[in-house]
């Protein structure tokens, strides 16, 4: 049994480094054009270089997603963008709209072009046809059972990939015009105001100004509501569908959630792939993803289409428990140089967290002294400090505070 991808987001060259160091084996991007996530930070072509040199030394790939719906403005300049990245070495093309696919053939055909989910590939012979237009690998529709995922695997030799943990949308593959339509920011050219998130009002016709809020009572909404996907417990399961490749979904999520969620799915791979009939799964696994923002979380399609019960969630609301506040720059003895992300102080009972589970340890802050070598009670974030530390703590592990 082949041991499937992983391949995780990243939405900057930081994000990407960190992806790779925490055990993803591809990691996908964007650049600054076409990309699905206009508003996360994106990669220029200088710094996709720079990441494609970090990943290849590594052993690594690179995936530039090129994958919104084009409009022909959108193509002005496309045929020297390809060229560009092409150049650069890049491993394939998430795509979604065949008149890029068909540029990408012309001007880079070395290229492999992995077809976005976007375009809601559900069935053995949509595969094949996108085989057939020189689609190397297919990010499958995310409304897809396991029994559906393996019986489209068995019927073609395309590469298939599969969505195991991140955001869902309300809409069917995220093709939705809400945002489009309600703040002018489509969410088909990576734009997407995400208005299934926000709080609403009814107002009534003829009381106008009086507003009756939309409550989420013990059974939920109906309408606005997407808990957040996660397969980490049916690992087994992913395997037998014959998938090549496990997606982690979240170009716009943070360096916490890229270095928690890769480093658990990497673990949970790696048990299974050396021995199926030992592998257990561990409680402590979800336990790690829990400690992330999320929304709760679903199976959605995978286990089987869900019914009217499965679908009433309690809120859409994030559920987040820790906070993400340092990264260990560099350490000497039991001191640790910090790049803070969100105020700490003396007396913090931290977890300290890094790409194996064994480095995983707690600290109580001591002492603290910033860039003058001066001892602080307190530090706020954007600045680099030194604390002492009872663990020798390694560089690139990450620091977390709970909330709760």
């Amino acid at each position: 049994m082949k041991k499937p991808e992983l391949v995780t987001p990243a939405g900057n060259l930081e994000k990407l480094k960190t992806a790779i160091d925490y055990g993803a084996d591809a990691v996908y991007i964007g650049g600054k054009r076409l990309s699905l996530r206009a508003r996360t930070d994106n990669f220029t072509i200088p710094e996709i270089k720079k990441a494609v040199d970090y990943a290849h030394k590594r052993g690594k790939k690179i995936y530039v997603a090129l994958n919104i719906f084009a409009h022909d403005k959108h193509l002005v300049g496309l045929e020297n963008y390809v060229k560009k990245l092409s150049g650069i070495g890049i491993d394939a093309y998430i795509v979604s709209d065949p008149g890029i696919i068909s540029v990408i053939r012309k001007v880079s055909p070395e290229v492999n072009i992995h077809l976005s989910t976007q375009i809601s590939t559900s069935n053995q012979l949509s595969a094949e046809f996108w085989k057939k237009q020189g689609v190397k690998r297919i990010v499958l529709s995310r409304e897809l059972s396991k029994t559906e995922i393996e019986s489209i695997a068995e019927k073609t030799k395309c590469g298939m990939e599969i969505f195991v943990h991140g955001a869902m949308c309300i809409a069917h593959s995220g093709r939705c015009l809400l945002s489009s339509f309600m703040a002018g920011r489509s969410a088909n050219l990576g734009d997407c105001a995400q208005p299934c998130r926000w709080k609403y009002f009814l107002n009534e016709e003829t009381r106008q100004g009086e507003y009756f809020p939309v409550f989420e009572g013990e059974r939920g909404t109906f309408i606005f509501n997407s808990k957040d996907l996660c397969l980490i417990e049916y690992i087994p399961e992913v395997f037998k569908t014959g998938a090549h490749a496990m997606k982690i979904e979240g170009r716009m999520k943070s360096l916490y959630y890229i270095a928690c969620v890769t480093r658990i799915y990497r673990r949970a791979i790696d048990e299974y792939a050396s021995n199926p009939s030992k592998y257990r799964f561990k409680k402590h696994w979800l336990a790690e993803l829990k400690k992330i923002s999320h929304r709760g979380y679903t199976t959605g399609f995978f286990l089987n289409r869900p019914n009217d019960e499965a679908q009433v969630y309690k809120s859409s609301s994030y559920i987040k428990n820790y906070e993400f506040v340092g990264i260990v720059k560099a350490t000497k003895s039991n001191i640790a140089k910090i790049e803070v992300r969100n105020k700490i102080c003396v007396g913090d009972k931290l977890e300290v967290i890094g790409p194996s589970l064994e480095e995983d340890c707690e600290e109580i802050i001591t002492q603290i002294r910033n860039k003058d070598a001066n001892e602080v009670e307190f530090v706020n974030p954007s600045q680099i400090v030194s604390i002492k530390t009872k663990n020798k703590l390694k560089k690139g592990s990450l620091l977390r505070r709970q909330l709760h």
